[in-house]
């Protein structure tokens, strides 16, 4: 750290976001193990958050909500509320831009900073700066905040997760002669990237620590994996190699979700299985409406619908993803819709579905389409153009299909919910 020309960056994550906000909101909670989850009664039953105290009784993030409870019973159950963690996780972000314009949302609960520009401002050490950063999060939001301090987004990200995670300040600062003693001697499993199936991938190449992965040149790097995963995994190949050596020369971006969207798609777990063809056809269409709606807002139309299944049994589900292109540029949910169930019923093994998403891509500009001679499509466009108006004023439920209020139909359940989960 001690070179002028190196970059500072900070990786703030806050320690169990959603829980710290509800505890923040109830200090009646403050000593109590406590949760945020999903509906117990849905399939969406699953722990989002816990607190440190819930998790010194083993409570785990993404665990069912009945296996914790059988842990700790006296769990306090708290059902999310997105829109305000999204607006708790602003606010932060606003404490953050204070230090340097150059902030850029990694989610909801992690944020770079680059603060290598405006150092010198506050005339201190990033230790100092972290610091002052941490309590003036902690002072406004009652939310503690973990950093991690290096010269890129990638080595910041690790500092944190292995280290600033780990220890009682909550900082950590991992510099580029550090990565050899301090990075290299950790397992494999605490890189970043890297879960329990790319694990035991490692382990079957004899790549215990990040070290192993760190000293095989890359070329072999490569070798090894074209041997293993075919001749597609070269990229891969070579992400495992620079984050094991600490490489990253990519800018911390404040307008990283202001570039050009690739896709458009909604996903749904269902809250139980849904057998027959009329009961999925409910679901395709609102998924259908939702990326449609979501794309015409957007400015969009696309040229690609992808649909995907899962089916069960859930310890060995079976399902699909297939893709089919349109004849013409569209974001009409009629349109995309046809398209959605010929590729449905084309692929599905009329096994119980689980799962369902629905996406549009090869996107482009809205106002740019071909009209059709067979079609009344301005008064098509104008329809849709009201009705999306009226849901954006009034919700998304404000107007919606009669196959909605069917016992399949789950469009006014999703509407209370933001990402998922309730708002």
């Amino acid at each position: 750290m001690a070179k002028t020309n190196e970059r500072t960056i900070f990786l703030a994550d806050c320690q169990s976001f959603y829980a710290s906000v509800e505890k923040a909101e109830h200090p009646e909670y403050k000593n109590k193990p406590l949760v945020v989850a999903g509906d117990p009664t849905r399939r969406s039953g699953i722990i989002l958050a816990a607190c440190p105290i819930a998790r010194k009784h083993g409570v785990a993030t993404a665990e069912r909500l009945g296996q914790a409870l059988k842990k700790c019973p006296e769990l306090v159950i708290v059902r999310p509320r997105m829109k305000y963690y999204i607006d708790v996780s602003l606010k932060i972000t606003e404490i953050y831009r204070k230090y340097t314009d150059l902030v850029e949302v990694f989610s909801v609960d992690e944020q770079f900073l680059d603060v290598s520009r405006s150092q010198h401002i506050f005339g201190s050490d990033p230790m100092t700066i972290a610091r002052e950063i941490q309590q003036k999060v902690l002072l406004d939001t009652k939310i503690w905040v973990r950093i991690g301090i290096s010269s890129n987004k990638m080595l910041a990200k690790i500092a944190t997760d292995i280290w600033a995670k780990k220890n009682k300040s909550g900082l950590f600062t991992l510099s580029r002669n550090e990565i050899e003693p301090l990075l290299w001697p950790q397992p494999v499993n605490k890189m970043f990237g890297v879960g329990s199936r790319m694990t035991a991938h490692f382990a079957r190449l004899g790549m215990t620590t990040i070290g192993d992965i760190a000293r095989t040149p890359l070329p072999e790097l490569k070798r090894k994996f074209r041997a293993h995963f075919g001749k597609q995994s070269d990229i891969q190949a070579e992400v495992m190699w620079r984050t094991a050596n600490g490489l990253d020369d990519s800018p911390v971006a404040p307008y990283t979700f202001s570039t050009p969207q690739k896709s458009i798609g909604h996903m749904m777990t269902l809250p139980r299985d849904y057998v027959e063809p009329h009961e999925v056809e409910t679901i395709l269409l609102e998924l259908t409406e939702e990326v449609c709606r979501d794309t015409r807002r957007k400015g969009y139309m696309g040229s690609v619908v992808t649909v995907g299944c899962m089916c069960s049994p859930y310890e060995t589900p079976t399902g699909f993803s297939r893709q089919m292109k349109l004849p013409d540029l569209t974001n009409n949910t009629n349109k995309v819709y046809q398209t959605v169930k010929e590729i449905f019923y084309k692929f599905w093994n009329h096994m119980p579905v689980r799962r369902l998403g629905i996406s549009l891509s090869g996107l482009t500009d809205g106002e740019t389409y071909q009209l059709s001679f067979f079609e009344d499509e301005e008064r098509t466009r104008s329809l849709e153009k009201a009705t999306d108006s009226i849901k954006e004023r009034y919700g998304s439920a404000a107007i919606i299909r009669a196959s909605s209020l069917t016992p399949a139909g789950q469009a006014l359940e999703r509407s209370l919910k933001i990402g998922g989960h309730y708002k």
